[in-house]
Order: structure tokens, then C-alpha cells, then sequence
């Protein structure tokens, strides 16, 4: 059902956020793919649910991202350890601080499902990085869209650096879920910018 013009309430303990949906038609001909010191991308072709919640948590507790804490182990490792999905940790000097994941179970096109770095590594040019060797492994397979979509609780610059990346604007919808700080997925001093309602 159609939401009308003006303020919708949001029921308390729920939380909620604009989805945009963004998607790249071609391969961008300037991607950087250069090494950076310390920096690697490593393919992990199984891995264990635990480790991806871990690294999932760091990198985006901040930014409520609460989808696959919601998943039991069976069914995260159902898609994670899925033959076209892709994961790939982001090495500094050999540790996890980031995550890359590319769905390519639909023919023909490639979801970037996930990118996101540590924080400290935020305003250093790691998620340029990460982003111009996602886009490149995408495009190595005979797709013709790469798409994702992002939301309001995310980091405030992402929505433009997916833009910046190439990726055109297409879709908005309204997402609304449980509090996940309240449902026990999250702690209740997650994404302290987005204020619990009870």
C-alpha cells in the first residue's frame, strides 16, 4: 500500500530508513587497481559463519547493520558458502578489517551485497581501494548490471561515493524492522546516532 505525502509514524521499537537502489551498466574504464602498501584482498571460499559475524559486527555496528546477525548459522552459511557468492576479506598488514561480498547468483548480473572497512581505516582511501577491485572482479564475469542498494543508517558518505563509483540511483523504498538493539541481535549502545524509541 502506497505510503501518502507527509510524516509517517514509525512505531516505537522499530526502526526505519530510506533504501536506494543504485546500479552500474558498463565497466568503468578508469579503475585504479594499483597496490597500496600493506593492503591486500584475500578470497575466502568457505568461510565460517562465526568469522564473517565477527568481522560483519566490526565493521558495521556502527551503521546498524543487522541483516545477517538475524540469520542462523545454516542459513548464513547457505549463501555465504554459496558457489556464486563471493567473500573477501581486506587485509592491513594481515589482519581482517574489512569485507567484500559479491553475489552473482542471478544470470547476468552481480550484487555487490556488501563492502565496508574498519573504522579506523575510514578517510584513507580503503574503501576506494576496496570498490575499484570489486568493481573489476564484477565486471571479470559476463554480467551486464552490477547493482546494490544502500540506506539512511549507513555511513553518511556512502550514498555518494557509490555515485562517485559510477553507479546510477534507480530505486527508493522505506524499510522498517525491528530494533535490533532491542530484539538482542545488536547491544543497545549500536549506532548511538540513531536514537532508541521504546
Amino acid at each position: 500500500m502506497p505510503l501518502s505525502d507527509g510524516y509517517t509514524d514509525i512505531a516505537a521499537g522499530k526502526v526505519a530508513a530510506i533504501v536506494t537502489h543504485l546500479e552500474m551498466r558498463e565497466r568503468p574504464s578508469n579503475l585504479d587497481l594499483s597496490p597500496s602498501g600493506d593492503w591486500r584482498l584475500r578470497h575466502v571460499s568457505q568461510p565460517n559463519p562465526e568469522w564473517y559475524k565477527s568481522l560483519y559486527r566490526a565493521i558495521g555496528q556502527d551503521w546498524l547493520w543487522f541483516s545477517r546477525l538475524e540469520y542462523t548459522d545454516g542459513e548464513l552459511v547457505s549463501i555465504i558458502c554459496h558457489p556464486q557468492v563471493e567473500i573477501y576479506a581486506f587485509e592491513v598488514a594481515g589482519k581482517d578489517e574489512g569485507l567484500l561480498e559479491l553475489d552473482f547468483r542471478n544470470d547476468g548480473e552481480c550484487e555487490l551485497s556488501f563492502l565496508g572497512v574498519a573504522a579506523h581505516c575510514q578517510g584513507k582511501g580503503a574503501g576506494r581501494w576496496l570498490m575499484n577491485r570489486a568493481t573489476d572482479l564484477a565486471w571479470a564475469r559476463p554480467i551486464d548490471r552490477f547493482w546494490l542498494h544502500t540506506c539512511t543508517h549507513d555511513h553518511h558518505g556512502a550514498l555518494g561515493f557509490y555515485v562517485r563509483s559510477g553507479f546510477v540511483p534507480y530505486r527508493r523504498q522505506l524499510e522498517i524492522a525491528p530494533d535490533p538493539r532491542l530484539t538482542g541481535v545488536m547491544p543497545r549502545s549500536a549506532a548511538p546516532q540513531t536514537p532508541i524509541i521504546e
